[in-house]
């Protein structure tokens, strides 16, 4: 899907309506394989994928007292013993249907469809999944706007847990090694502090090596490390509404590189974001049909942001609220991304 400039062009994937291709002004902004199976065989780092039928954690891989019993979930989050972005095969490895082309909200679009059956990693109910993506541009800037719409569609339950976001990591100093000297600017410093198994103790802190609110800082080559989620509203366990998607849009973060001028805003009506610095990343060697090799990638090559929930609402009953919906109701979220180019 292309914007009106030939320039800025989207690139998704029926493989968990993966943003394959984020163009601004010729260039890539997101971390990608130019081949859709590796994204099959090569992503264990999840790139460009819808995340779902949970986002993030759910502490000790269970969901306890829901449906008046517990449902065990794939552990797949190493030794934390949890389970990690919807269990070992989540959302992001299922075909979706689409592209299908759609006009929304006055611009081109995208409509990605999933059906989740019920039991699928373990998590009950059928759920119906839509994710829409509509492009343009605004004021010199490409927009994308991403929608997501969950909905219990099946009779197995009364009642399951769901969430979506997306996974990609940006680079907005395409084709070098790390993100140093990227310029970072996020909407808030509270964030949720965690346990030894990177599961919130429920408390909101300020977060320790950054400046507040607002405020510019710039990645070295290792410092500052960052793997949290961090908290937009600190009401959200008792106001946030199931679909957040009328809501006012807020600022979560902006990121630019002094060597490229390229920047990117990313806004979100959700509650909170994680924002990850990629210390762990890893995309492995590819070699296409043709013997091109696709170099390795290492930790520090992408900045990952994903407008959410807060991490293992799934799981916290106190936050389940949330995340957890009936026959009748529906789970939205709005996510607005927008790049430029100095």
């Amino acid at each position: 899907m292309s914007a009106p400039d030939p320039d800025s062009a989207f690139t998704f994937l029926s493989q968990g309506a993966i943003i394959q291709e984020f163009k601004v002004a010729g260039h890539n902004i997101v971390q990608s394989f130019p081949d859709a199976r590796f994204y099959q065989t090569h992503n264990d780092a999840y790139l460009g994928e819808t995340i779902g039928r949970t986002t993030n954690r759910v502490k000790g891989a269970e969901l306890v007292n829901l449906n008046g019993r517990s449902y065990k979930l794939a552990i797949n989050d190493g030794a934390n013993h949890n389970s990690l972005h919807g269990g070992s095969q989540g959302w992001g490895r299922k075909d979706f249907q689409g592209p299908k082309p759609v006009h929304r909200h006055g611009k081109e679009g995208v409509q990605f469809r999933y059906i989740s059956n019920d039991g699928e990693e373990n998590y009950p109910g059928t759920v119906e999944c839509f994710v829409w993506y509509t492009a343009g541009i605004e004021d010199g800037k490409t927009v994308l706007d991403i929608e997501y719409q969950i909905e219990l569609i099946g009779d197995e339950c009364e009642e399951t847990v769901v969430g979506a976001t997306n996974h990609s990591y940006f680079q907005v100093n395409p084709g070098a090694p790390t993100t140093e000297d990227t310029v970072v600017t996020l909407g808030t410093n509270a964030y949720l502090e965690l346990d030894a198994h990177q599961i919130p103790t429920g408390q909101v802190s300020v977060f320790p090596t950054i400046p507040q609110a607002g405020e510019a800082f710039t990645l070295g080559a290792a410092e500052p490390a960052i793997d949290d989620c961090f908290v937009m509203d600190r009401a959200a366990p008792v106001s946030c509404p199931l679909d957040t998607r009328p809501l006012p849009l807020k600022t979560l973060a902006t990121i630019s590189h002094p060597s490229t001028g390229l920047h990117l805003e990313i806004q979100s009506t959700e509650p909170a974001f994680q924002f990850y610095t990629g210390d762990g990343l890893y995309i492995p060697e590819a070699e296409t049909d043709k013997g091109v090799k696709i170099p390795s990638r290492g930790k520090r090559s992408g900045i990952a942001i994903e407008p959410s929930r807060y991490v293992d609402c799934a799981g916290r009953e106190e936050w389940r609220g949330m995340c957890k919906i009936r026959k009748g109701q529906l789970w939205g979220a709005r996510s607005v991304y927008r790049a430029w180019k100095d």
